[in-house]
């Protein structure tokens, strides 16, 4: 049960369902890329969620659509990863495909949680 208002956000859910996603597939690179992409990935993965979860948490919209935005970029970031990891051949060309379906999902409700941040009045 939700105890904290961003866990109700159906964005949130999803970026923490994708980080596991993306948790359980680099567990399988290869152990020579511990400190390179699997760490790279999982540090920007983890911080699509933490973004928004702190941004939830400030006083203003203003703050709020910053957090947002920088979730977005991390988002991104994972995204350019994943191709990387898939031309490396440490995942699936379906794999990507999924994970990148996910990931648009993301995107877009972020995108519509920042405008309507920004058409709100800030408080």
């Amino acid at each position: 049960m939700p105890q904290f208002r961003f866990e109700k956000l159906d964005v949130w859910q999803k970026a923490i369902d994708l980080a596991e996603s993306v948790y359980r597939i680099s567990a399988n690179f290869p152990q020579r890329e511990i400190y390179g992409l699997t760490s790279q990935i999982r540090r920007a993965i983890v911080s699509v969620s933490s973004n928004i979860a702190e941004g939830n948490g400030r006083s203003t919209n203003k703050e709020y659509v910053r957090f947002i935005e920088i979730a977005y970029a991390s988002l991104m970031e994972v995204v350019s990863q994943l191709t990387i990891a898939q031309k490396l051949n440490f995942i699936t060309h379906d794999q990507l495909d999924e994970l990148k379906n996910q990931a648009n999902d993301i995107a877009r409700m972020l995108s519509g949680l920042r405008s309507y941040l920004q058409d709100k009045k800030s408080t």
